[in-house]
């Protein structure tokens, strides 16, 4: 069986690592940063007995349509809704070689209604499409303890996806119809977001106060203001040695991708005429740290560095 991943990023690197590395499937691979798929073509893999490197199990397409058309499994790991749309529907693209059968399964955070769109497409061209978006951040990535939020036609195709999913994941579950994945997806992001938010404010409150931040996170963790913001990914330098905030905030998720979830929670919310008050105030520091250029490629965390500055 052939799997195809498209979209080596920070996230999209990590999953498709551990997912080469624990199966025995051979893997094709797509990116359009060259540079992304020449160092996944290279990772060191465990040795085989007959053929020495498990690396020749790893191709790189010339295009989408080559990609598709080897897969009996593809995965997408992409930026935004747009980036999700032309893999699938661009000049070709995947839906342009698509083999009958074969499992779709995007992992990018998108539109609900982009998400289903596409999926219905998948539908017409003999596709088995799920939407299956993560949490846990390029840490979990890494340690292959995302959990996966999936929507599918049926559980006999949630329970055919599933296995190629625990490869990269810790909990899988099955949060509905097409599109239900995406909703719950979308609503964990935006209290993320304004969690962090408001993660950030306290570091930065107890600390211009003269409190030592490593002694208010303790506190913080073992109290009833704990939360994956203050306990994984705490915003305040030299606080967490993994965290973000402690690498100069680098190699997480980016400030710009949080603004652009915040925003499909607002678009959403729109649709169904429910006020957000938070999470739109949230959307708008958000905004106003990705103003600053350096913190916009930056961890998302990095609000902080804005919030204590002013």
């Amino acid at each position: 069986m052939v799997v195809g991943f498209v979209g080596l990023g920070n996230m999209g690197f990590y999953m498709a690592k551990n997912l080469i590395s624990k199966s025995p499937n051979d893997m094709i691979v797509y990116d359009i940063n060259k540079e992304a798929t020449k160092r996944f073509s290279q990772i060191e893999l465990e040795k085989t007995s007959d053929s020495g490197s498990k690396n020749a199990r790893i191709r790189v397409a010339n295009n989408l349509a080559e990609l598709a058309e080897s897969s009996d499994y593809i995965i997408t790991m992409l930026p935004e809704s747009a980036h999700v749309k032309s893999a699938y529907l661009g000049e070709n693209g995947l839906l342009s070689k698509l083999k009958p059968g074969t499992v779709c399964i995007d992992s990018s955070t998108i539109d609900t209604d982009v998400s289903v769109q596409i999926s219905s497409t998948i539908i017409e061209n003999g596709g088995i499409p799920l939407d299956a978006p993560v949490s846990g951040g390029v840490m979990g990535a890494e340690a292959a303890t995302l959990t996966f939020m999936v929507g599918s036609r049926n559980s006999s195709e949630f329970e055919n996806a599933k296995s190629i999913l625990e490869l990269m994941g810790s909990k899988v579950i099955h949060c509905g119809d097409l599109g239900a994945g995406q909703t719950v997806k979308i609503c964990n992001n935006m209290l993320l977001g304004s969690a962090m938010i408001a993660t950030a404010e306290a570091m930065a409150l107890g600390t211009k106060l003269g409190v030592d931040p490593k002694l208010l996170a303790t506190v913080i963790n073992s109290s009833s203001g704990r939360c994956w913001s203050s306990e994984v990914s705490n915003p305040c330098p030299d606080v967490l040695p993994n965290a973000p905030s402690s690498r100069d905030y680098s190699g997480g998720f980016a400030t710009k991708l949080m603004l652009k979830d915040m925003n499909l929670s607002l678009n959403a919310a729109k649709s169904q005429k429910i006020p957000l008050f938070l999470a739109s105030l949230s959307t708008q520091i958000y905004g106003h740290a990705c103003a600053e250029n350096e913190l916009a490629n930056k961890d998302f965390s990095s609000v902080y560095k804005w919030i204590n500055k002013k």
